[in-house]
């Protein structure tokens, strides 16, 4: 068997985790049944394949020997029945082959989103809360758990800047694809002629980094206090309750003041720099081993727009890898799955070296 050895490590460890987590004494340590949990669900899919796999070239073995004692009429049967078993093997050997792929350091880390407001003024805005509402409706599609970290509204109810966690099964191998500029090709609320216009809002998806991950010393963090205020400036708070933690080394610099806690911003404001340092050092660890960055399917960098959501056609086309669906209105309610899917047919393409 092509791979034995980490074929055999890799359903030892399932067999193993099952046990464990079988275990009603494991319940009492809720923090290793966690751990136990997690790498199960990582080796299932592999797990399964390897048995599956070892029991099919069982199968053909068994019939092979089993040939030399065969009439006429049954060499015909178990011949069948090992090119059939044969065929069934080498698929299961493929998908195997692209399991065992290099694995995404970031997979299984929930994520924090955030979107900006860009090119084209009060109409950016507004895009960038549909394009929120496209990621809401697409989170409760999966049964992910959103989290408001920071909302900034326009004055005609869209976006300047919303920030939020998502929490859930596979969060990151799905929404790893959205990060970089969308831009929109509509007639604008504020368009009195009628006229199309071309405007863009930002994305931004950061991987949340756990504290043991990202070590951050308070001596490198200048916290600064101040009055919330909402749109127009105006103070929706009567304390200093809002946060703005600078990290001085990297000079990075994040706000929050969305709770009426300071504690509470502090906090939402820590885990989004966790988030950003992280990215910064997968960066540049990514930028040392290739010239070419990583965060973009089929090689666009972020300056890129990555897509393109046409109203007047009911278009949205991904400029990444040359996809375009006439169903922008079933994406924009959250239908992102035939987008998604295909990014990431085209990432295991590229990472198996496939044109």
């Amino acid at each position: 068997m092509e791979h034995n050895a980490a074929y055999t490590e890799i359903e030892a460890e399932f067999s193993s985790l099952e046990e464990q987590l079988a275990d009603p004494e494991m319940l009492a340590d809720q923090d290793a049944y966690t751990a136990a949990a997690r790498r199960y669900k990582e080796l299932e899919a592999k797990a399964l394949r390897v048995r599956e796999l070892r029991a099919r070239r069982e199968d053909i073995e068994a019939a092979v020997e089993m040939l030399a004692d065969a009439d006429a009429s049954e060499r015909e049967l178990l011949q069948s029945e090992i090119e059939a078993t044969s065929a069934a093997a080498e698929e299961l050997a493929a998908e195997l082959a692209d399991l065992m792929a290099p694995r995404d350091p970031n997979d299984g880390k929930n994520v924090i989103v955030e979107i900006k407001g860009a090119e084209g003024g009060e109409e950016a805005n507004l895009f960038a809360r549909d394009l929120f509402g496209m990621y809401q409706a697409y989170a409760g599609q999966h049964r992910w758990k959103l989290e408001m970290l920071s909302a900034q509204s326009s004055d005609m109810g869209g976006y300047t800047d919303v920030v939020f966690i998502l929490r859930g099964d596979e969060v990151w191998s799905k929404m790893k694809f959205e990060g970089g500029p969308h831009r929109v090709q509509r007639v604008p609320v504020t368009e009195s002629q009628g006229r199309v216009h071309t405007s863009s809002a930002t994305v931004s998806v950061l991987p949340e980094a756990e504290e043991v991950e990202v070590h951050i010393d308070e001596k490198d963090l200048q916290v600064d206090v101040y009055r919330s205020s909402g749109p127009g400036g105006q103070s929706v708070n009567t304390t200093d309750s809002a946060v703005r933690v600078t990290h001085k080394p990297t000079g990075l610099v994040v706000s929050m003041q969305d709770e009426k806690s300071q504690l509470q911003n502090r906090n939402k404001a820590m885990a989004v720099l966790r988030a950003r340092l992280l990215q910064a050092e997968q960066q540049r660890r990514q930028d040392e081993l290739s010239e070419q960055r990583r965060g973009q399917v089929g090689g666009g960098g972020r300056s890129e727009k990555i897509r393109t959501y046409n109203f007047k056609e009911n278009r949205v086309s991904d400029h990444r890898i040359g996809l375009t669906l006439y169903k922008l209105d079933r994406i924009l309610a959250g239908d992102l799955g035939e987008v998604v899917d295909a990014l990431a047919e085209a990432e295991r393409q590229q990472a198996a070296g496939r044109p």
